[in-house]
């Protein structure tokens, strides 16, 4: 049996201590390939020296949405670089985030021409203006890094949060030209069946396990079995028994092992199912 860990984030401070042990411990439940994902420049370069360190470790490079302010627009020709490595095996996580809005853009809540219209001062106007310019930088960088991902012939690692009719928007036009996967995927059915519709695809977390995720279980049961990975997201969400915890990528066992038991099929089925779809998502490296 074998499982791939397909979003991790092994360059995080959280693994520095252990690292080795967490490789390993991985290996010995199963877990033969880990993916660590970037999350901006200096994180991609980080998660790939973590793919020349480990064998088993492959990198996915590319700028956060909630990242997009701090990197700037000019990441491009370093981005390119980064993924010129043989073990860079796709592009991201990209996206759209409006979930996580910066703090002095929250109050007051100003969201369209109108209400901009009728604040009673100019700080109001400006929070509308620079509330808009964030969204747009957000949607300038999720197309340059589909752009990207058509130019090498790699898929995206797509985040999307509070943001779902923007994000399908912006994929539609590659369409055929680059596929995502919507990691840590908690929406519906018919949201799943949507995604697929356009040959995207979803992936699960730890979130399955949770006692108040009978939404995500439905939609696990509902897809079909050449639709969905299995991740942890780690160190984040780490599934029961130890939610609240530091996720790691055995994890992802346990992640697997509920997705078969709301699919009423075996562990071993999930692992062939799951690997196929990532081996034919990602851009691994013959080996020789």
């Amino acid at each position: 049996m074998e499982l791939i860990e397909t979003h991790a984030h092994l360059d995080y401070p959280d693994f520095v201590a252990d690292l080795d042990e967490i490789v390993a411990r991985a290996t010995n439940t199963g877990v033969a390939r880990i993916i660590t994902i970037g999350t901006g420049i200096e994180s991609s370069r980080r998660a790939v020296a973590l793919s020349d360190r480990f064998p088993n470790v492959y990198a996915v490079v590319g700028i956060h949405p909630t990242n997009v302010s701090d990197e700037g627009l000019d990441f491009l020709p370093a981005l390119r670089e980064l993924a010129s490595h043989p073990k860079v095996v796709a592009i991201g996580e990209t996206g759209i985030d409006y979930h996580h809005v910066p703090e002095e853009l929250k109050q007051p809540a100003v969201s369209t021409v109108d209400s901009a219209l009728q604040a009673q001062n100019t700080d109001d106007q400006e929070r509308l203006i620079a509330h808009g310019a964030w969204k747009s930088a957000q949607a300038d960088a999720f197309c340059m890094q589909l752009d990207l991902a058509v130019e090498l012939g790699l898929n995206v690692v797509v985040h999307q949060r509070s943001a779902w009719s923007d994000t399908l928007a912006l994929l539609l036009p590659y369409s055929g030209k680059v596929r995502g996967v919507f990691h840590c995927f908690g929406g519906t059915p018919e949201e799943a069946a949507e995604v697929h519709s356009h040959g995207h695809l979803v992936s699960f977390t730890g979130i399955i396990t949770f006692k108040n995720a009978g939404q995500v279980r439905a939609t696990a049961q509902a897809v079909p079995s050449d639709g969905y990975m299995v991740e942890t997201d780690c160190p984040y969400l780490a599934p029961v028994p130890h939610r609240g915890k530091r996720a790691e990528p055995s994890h992802t066992r346990l992640v697997a092992e509920k997705v078969a038991e709301v699919r009423g099929v075996t562990l071993e089925e999930v692992a062939a199912a799951t690997t196929r779809t990532a081996e034919s998502f990602f851009k691994f490296p013959l080996l020789n």
